[in-house]
């Protein structure tokens, strides 16, 4: 799986989606069955199944498919969104969050650039390969969770490793951030990391990462990820 230059406006889309996913699609899933998870989806990302819904976001466009209806809206604002899925919109949906992005007016219209939606599904697919692959190494001790696009962080992650031993960590593929202009991978360890060690070398957070520009160079950009999250998995293993 190649990764292509990103094309103008990806930031500004992702952003728009991120306030899409969680202020609209991830409320509609909570208050239907309370859970919240997300994933990669054809051209964006969407809900698993929930009942006989699924709801997604496939480049510019809401998609609401239920039973053998399918409805579509192409993404306006945020509020709209909200009701297209169901719900009302909310700020305060749920309270456990930690770092949930800022609300913007839910009634500006968001700007949605569909090759940079697209693009931004193709990265979640990507991410969620080099993850799923990652966790088919994991031993039973290591606990690895399922591969989820968490909606307040906007990314897909697993956690990994023996908690008990100080080896359990956070492994994920960011969209980017309000620090890192691009997409990433990372690992964040749950315990305190040796900075001495050349591996951690991202000061933003308690981690490493590796940047959309050096993936997308590689020959095999799901491998070179791979690599790069196990070398994360055996530092945390050798300290």
């Amino acid at each position: 799986m190649n990764l292509s230059p990103l094309p103008d406006g990806f930031e500004g889309t992702r952003d728009a989606l991120h306030q899409i996913a969680f202020f609209a699609m991830a409320p509609a899933r909570y208050q239907a069955e309370g859970r919240m998870g997300l994933q990669a989806a054809p051209g964006g990302f969407g809900t698993p199944s929930f009942g006989d819904r699924v709801l997604r976001a496939e480049g510019d466009t809401l998609v609401s498919e239920e039973s053998d209806r399918v409805a579509t809206q192409t993404i306006t604002t945020i509020r709209s969104a909200a009701e297209f899925f169901g719900v009302e919109y909310e700020v305060d949906w749920y309270s456990g969050f930690h770092g949930p992005p800022s609300p913007v007016d839910p009634d500006a219209l968001l700007e949605v650039d569909d090759a940079a939606a697209r693009a931004l599904g193709h990265w979640f697919d990507f991410g969620t390969e080099v993850l799923g692959r990652l966790a088919s190494r994991a031993v039973p001790e290591d606990d690895a969770s399922q591969v989820t696009l968490w909606p307040e962080h906007f990314d897909p992650a697993i956690e990994m490793g023996h908690a008990d031993e100080g080896r359990r960590a956070s492994y994920g593929a960011s969209p980017g951030d309000e620090t890192h202009r691009h997409p990433y991978l990372y690992v964040s360890s749950w315990q305190e990391i040796d900075r001495s060690r050349a591996y951690w070398n991202d000061l933003s957070f308690n981690g490493a990462s590796l940047g959309f520009a050096e993936l997308a160079a590689a020959d095999d950009p799901v491998e070179a990820g791979v690599a790069f999250l196990l070398d994360g998995y055996r530092v945390l293993h050798s300290a």
